[in-house]
C-alpha cells in the first residue's frame, strides 16, 4: 500500500510564522494559517498527525544582494528548535527573497480588498506556500 506523505513550508519572520503545506500528492502548495513563534510548534505537530511529512521548506531570508544577515540568524534559530522538536524530518532552505511582494501582488489580482493585503498574517502564510511552490518546482 502506499502511503502519502506532505512538504511544509515556513515563512519565520519577526512576530509570526506562515505555514503552507502540499496536498497528499505535492502538486500544489496551500497556505495553512499564520502562528506566533509559541503556537507554531503545536501546529506543525497536527499537520504530522494527520501525514508523514518528507520535509519542513523554511525560507531562506538573504539580503537582495545574496548575502546572510540578521534576518537568517533569526530563521537559523527557529530551524535548530525545529530539528530538536522534529529530528528525523529533513529541513530544506529555499531563497525567499521576493516572495512577501509576491503575495500581495497574488492578493491584489485575486481581488482581495486592501484593507485585507495589509494584514501580514495573511501576507505570511501566502509567502509560506509561495516558498513551498518554489521548491517543488524546482525540485520534483
Amino acid at each position: 500500500m502506499q502511503t502519502y506523505s506532505r512538504l511544509v513550508g515556513i515563512d519565520v519572520g519577526n512576530k509570526r510564522i506562515g505555514i503552507a503545506q502540499t496536498d497528499l500528492l505535492k502538486t500544489i502548495a496551500t497556505p495553512v494559517g499564520t502562528f506566533s513563534h509559541e503556537e507554531v510548534i503545536t501546529a506543525l505537530r497536527d499537520i504530522a498527525s494527520n501525514a508523514t511529512i518528507d520535509a519542513f521548506v523554511v525560507g531562506w531570508p538573504l539580503t537582495t544582494q545574496g548575502e546572510e544577515g540578521k534576518a537568517t540568524n533569526r530563521v537559523n534559530e527557529f530551524i535548530n528548535r525545529l530539528k530538536k522538536q522534529f529530528p528525523d524530518i529533513p529541513i530544506k532552505k529555499m531563497d525567499e527573497r521576493y516572495t512577501s511582494v509576491e503575495a500581495k501582488d497574488l492578493m491584489m489580482q485575486s481581488g482581495v480588498s486592501k484593507k485585507k493585503r495589509r494584514e501580514k498574517e495573511r501576507v505570511d502564510r501566502i509567502a509560506a506556500a509561495l516558498i513551498l511552490q518554489r521548491y517543488m518546482e524546482s525540485n520534483y
